[in-house]
């Protein structure tokens, strides 16, 4: 397996939707789909959200607009799970906002000696699927927690501050009493 490139390769860039797939081949303009890994997108107990028990939604918002791929959208979503379950267990209710339709590519360069005969450079660049993102503007959710309680609810802002280092965008903690 190879390494990820890093993620300011894509994530502040303009980037055009990439997302044409279809289940015919024929219609598909891109042919390998890359497999998602966010595992889940809701968490927790739905069965008291359905019921209205939870009083209040604390939400991590981006302030810019970014792409940001699976892999760190799980990487969040597995922290806030292990902290809340470890710490309030049945007493929230995590989505996650964001889906990841974008398909990234990467045009794979060789270098050192001899490389020069084993790459079309920029004559065929077009590249290959390396992987996921999901494209997100200012003001989007990224990710929502529903809870009830003062300590619940701190915990909550404190789990979600400490997940904003592992997203490439500025974001804000946003708190909404219903």
């Amino acid at each position: 397996m190879v390494a990820l490139r890093k993620a300011g390769a894509y994530s502040k860039k303009y980037a055009r939707p990439y997302t044409r797939t279809s289940k015919k081949k024929s219609k598909s303009f891109i042919k390998t789909v890359p497999q998602k890994k966010i595992v889940k997108f809701n968490i927790g107990n739905q069965k008291s959200d359905n019921e209205g028990k939870f009083d209040t939604e604390v939400s991590l918002v981006s302030q810019e607009k970014t792409q940001i791929r699976d892999n760190a959208i799980e990487a969040c979503r597995q922290a806030i799970t292990r902290e809340l379950d470890k710490q309030i267990p049945a007493q929230f209710y995590l989505e996650v906002k964001v889906h990841p339709h974008h398909i990234l590519r990467e045009n794979k360069m060789l270098t050192g000696a001899g490389s020069d005969r084993m790459q079309t450079g920029m004559q065929k660049s077009f590249g290959k699927t390396i992987g996921r993102a999901a494209m997100v503007d200012s003001g989007k959710q990224i990710f929502r927690v529903k809870t009830t309680g003062d300590k619940q609810i701190r915990l909550v802002k404190a789990v979600l501050k400490s997940v904003k280092a592992k997203l490439p965008c500025r974001s804000r903690i946003i708190e909404i009493k219903q």
